[in-house]
């Protein structure tokens, strides 16, 4: 699959390095010695918003989301990055990631959601992502995003998706568990039965792997 896997661990001192470069991962700090207790959820979810914060961004409805509260808390998340006057990868990427949305329907909106973040945030209005998530037949549960430019900026070089030009833009799929710490680099060009088995991985992931 061609897929970088690797766990990471917040509390442990290690942030989420999904800012390096294309398929390129820290691994999580090793255990402590002695027997320092678990962190507690309310700790890990602490620790987790401090990391992503919680910038505000809009979607095609125009409705204010902020990244870690509603996107990306307790949930399985598809990430990846686009802009609507994209004739490149976008649309292939688009369709990839409406099989995902096809097979993974009743996940949708609930524990699992696509997002895709626009890296022309300055052009991409609300009006542009509403006729893009049209085309690609997009369903509750997968969000077009952009809003202020320095808090897209901000939520795409948290995710491992900021570039300074647009069509640099990467043809990486972020594919993370938050609630497990489990995240996923995959080749967002792949054919979909791939993608979706790497998805059903890190939706069915209980942080023990």
């Amino acid at each position: 699959m061609n897929a970088r896997r690797f766990r990471i661990s917040i509390l442990g001192g290690v942030a989420l390095i999904l800012a390096a470069a294309p398929l390129a991962a820290q691994p999580a700090a090793p255990p402590a010695s002695g027997d320092a207790p678990a962190p507690s959820a309310a700790e890990r979810e602490a620790a987790a918003r401090k990391y992503f914060t919680d910038v505000p961004l809009i979607n095609q409805d125009g409705e204010p989301m902020r990244l870690y509260s509603d996107l990306l808390r307790g949930r399985t998340v598809v990430v990846n990055a686009f802009f609507t006057s994209c004739t490149g990868v976008c649309p292939v990427m688009g369709q990839k990631l409406k099989a995902i949305q096809e097979r993974f329907a009743d996940h949708l909106g609930k524990d699992l959601a696509l997002i895709s973040i626009s890296v022309d945030p300055e052009t991409d209005t609300v009006p542009k992502l509403k006729a893009y998530a049209e085309r690609m037949g997009a369903k509750p549960g997968w969000y077009f995003l952009a809003g202020d430019k320095a808090n897209v900026d901000q939520a795409l070089y948290k995710l491992g998706q900021y570039v300074e030009d647009k069509e640099a833009h990467t043809n990486i799929m972020i594919i993370g568990n938050e609630a497990t710490g489990l995240w996923v680099k995959a080749f967002g060009l792949k054919p979909a039965p791939e993608l979706i088995d790497v998805v059903q991985q890190v939706l069915d992931d209980d942080g023990t792997g």
